[in-house]
């Protein structure tokens, strides 16, 4: 049974509050956001907008060679004094002609012209020239007139304060359509803007794909979490990193070095690209071995260390004698594949590439492997060391890796802003690391796993949130300067959003998986990198193509705004065309914007289709 309750007055002030704080709010925004329909109502900003949506409607896609019929009839303005009257000239039965009535008229009045036997339904304008030539270029009035499909039309013209003793014409230019209808300048411009848009797009998603996966799975809070170290081997690891960096990096370039000395020979990189691949191979199976008969003297590990090294140099050499060779058969291609030369320019361009990349992707290496190598140091020395010798090795360890880490972001402030004051950017920083290092040593028990999964978790993800929360706009700005105006620096900025915003994506799907197979995986005892392989890959492969072609369809309508500053594609195009008022120009170029996002969303579809 329902019982009727009495409306409550505290809840009646509460609808009538709220409603009043809503009407306030919006009245304000009103007031901020200039909300006036005033303009709206004024018959010129009505006649441009009807103008500009009519341009808007008819896109510049194609056009037909014209002809144009040109007449020049004689007019007196004002009437002369004596009565003359203009000379008209002649014409056949067939041929077009102007009747002007009346034939003089004073300034500020108007005559009225009518055309016969011109093409049926063509447009051209009706000015009037003045002065006594009739060649004269100078042309006065906005009149236009459509003949009907007679070839006839008749209008009125207002005279113009040109008072002249002398003869002066009104002349008649009405353009007619001939042959078939081909595309105009303005749709070839924008058919080679918008595939230039496209392959922007690839590009940048393609790139960004790559560097956001592994960024996702360090971005994924619960792949993170679980990951803890002891502060020995914290500190250890933090040492080694940039130890590791600077030695790989001067390594691998003075291999590039000694590559360069004789890489202009082809041969050479021939031999190089062939043979050292097999040495690697040898070597490598020398070094590590899949099982172990009998147990190895230390003479033989230090041997087999030393070819490791050896073999990983040989790798870098084979990497740029291949770079060599790439840029080399890539300039030769250029100049005797003709319309095919973009294959060599691509040839040299991923030689150039690998070239400049390989020192940096050594130094990463380096770096991951001596951070390694020396994190495993310390985790078997927090594990076999006593209590007291763990502790006195933490308070000497904890505070030079906080002085480093601290001193780097020193050296950064100081490299963004030139403070030049060592105070602070290089001790200060350093002294504020090492108390920091020191406290956690010594409040920390010697044995703890810290949490240090989620500290680089925290800060990947402050890391992806910041570069997010810039425009690609300004990123493009940024890579114009670097690169040059061009496709080049929209491809960079477009690739350096993807990446952030894809990483966020994927590591939120990440964090969504099932967790059922990743404990069952971790159960059988597999590594971090196996459990990630087996179990949460094969989860995300299908959200993952999903975000994939999302963003590249994102890249596609981006580079619409990045080419405002001169990031390349179609932007550019539809920027030039709006700021000359263009709006047929701009109107085709929005249409192919729109076909070619609606064509991918419709491939995007079925690729889900297919793979999900």
């Amino acid at each position: 049974m329902n019982k009727n309750r009495k409306a409550s007055p505290w809840k009646s002030l509460q609808v009538g509050l709220l409603t009043l704080l809503a009407m306030v709010i919006f009245a304000y925004g009103f007031q901020i956001t200039e909300v006036n329909l005033e303009e709206l109502r004024s018959e010129t900003r009505q006649e441009s907008l009807i103008r500009v949506t009519r341009a808007l409607a008819r896109p510049d896609i194609f056009e037909y060679d014209q002809v144009e019929d040109v007449l020049n009839y004689p007019i007196y303005v004002p009437c002369p004094a004596d009565g003359r009257t203009p000379e008209l000239p002649e014409h056949g039965e067939s041929d077009p002609y102007l009747v002007i009535t009346p034939a003089c008229a004073a300034p500020g009045e108007t005559v009225q012209v009518e055309g016969y036997n011109f093409a049926g339904n063509t447009t051209g304008p009706v000015r009037f020239v003045p002065g006594s030539d009739p060649a004269n270029i100078v042309t006065l009035g906005r009149e236009n007139a459509t003949t009907d499909s007679d070839g006839h039309f008749i209008l009125t013209l207002p005279l113009p304060n040109r008072p002249s003793e002398d003869v002066q014409y009104i002349r008649a230019t009405l353009r007619r359509n001939v042959g078939a209808p081909h595309l105009t300048q303005t749709a070839i411009d924008t058919w080679d803007k918008i595939i230039e848009t496209v392959f922007m797009a690839l590009l940048a998603t393609v790139l960004g794909t790559i560097l956001a996966i592994p960024l996702s799975f360090i971005a994924a809070r619960n792949l993170m979490k679980p990951v803890k170290s002891s502060l020995t081997s914290i500190s250890l690891s933090v040492l080694g990193w940039p130890v590791g960096i600077a030695l790989g990096f001067i390594i691998v370039r003075w291999v590039g070095d000694v590559s360069a000395s004789v890489g202009s020979n082809v041969l050479v990189n021939l031999a190089s690209i062939i043979i050292a691949p097999v040495l690697v191979w040898l070597g490598a199976r020398w070094a590590l071995p899949q099982e172990e008969l009998t147990p190895t003297s230390l003479p033989v590990r230090l041997a087999r260390l030393g070819m490791l090294f050896l073999v990983i140099l040989l790798g870098f050499y084979a990497f740029f004698q291949l770079a060599n060779l790439t840029m080399t058969a890539g300039e030769t291609l250029q100049v005797s594949l003709g319309s095919f030369s973009f294959l060599g320019y691509f040839l040299f361009q991923v030689g150039d590439i690998v070239a400049i990349t390989t020192p940096v992707l050594g130094a990463l290496a380096a770096g991951g492997a001596l951070g390694s190598f020396m994190g495993r140091i310390g985790q078997i020395g927090s594990e076999k060391l006593s209590l007291p010798g763990l502790k006195t090795l933490n308070l000497v360890l904890a505070p030079i890796a906080g002085a480093t880490i601290f001193g780097l972001l020193g050296q950064l402030v100081e490299w963004l802003y030139q403070i030049g004051d060592p105070v602070y950017v290089l001790w200060g920083p350093t002294l504020t690391g090492a108390v920091i290092g020191l406290l956690l040593a010594v409040f920390t028990k010697a044995k703890d796993a810290l949490p240090i999964g989620m500290v680089i978790y925290s800060i990947t993800r402050t890391f992806l949130n910041s570069l997010r929360s810039v425009e690609a706009l300004v990123m493009a700005i940024v890579f114009v300067i670097a690169v040059g105006i061009g496709p080049f620096a929209g491809v960079l900025a477009l690739g350096l959003h993807t990446i952030v915003s894809l990483a966020k994506l994927y590591s939120e799907q990440v964090e969504s998986i099932l967790p059922g197979p990743l404990e069952a995986v971790e159960a059988t005892g597999a590594n971090r990198l196996q459990t990630i392989i087996y179990a949460v890959i094969p989860q995300i492969i299908p959200p993952y193509i999903s975000y994939t072609m999302y963003r590249w369809d994102i890249n596609v309508r981006m580079s619409t705004i990045i080419g405002f500053v001169g990031g390349g594609g179609i932007g550019f195009l539809l920027q030039q065309n709006i700021n000359l008022l263009n709006y047929r120009g701009a109107s085709a170029q929005m249409l192919a914007i729109a076909v070619v996002v609606a064509t991918m969303d419709y491939i995007s579809s079925v690729l889900r289709e297919k793979t999900i």
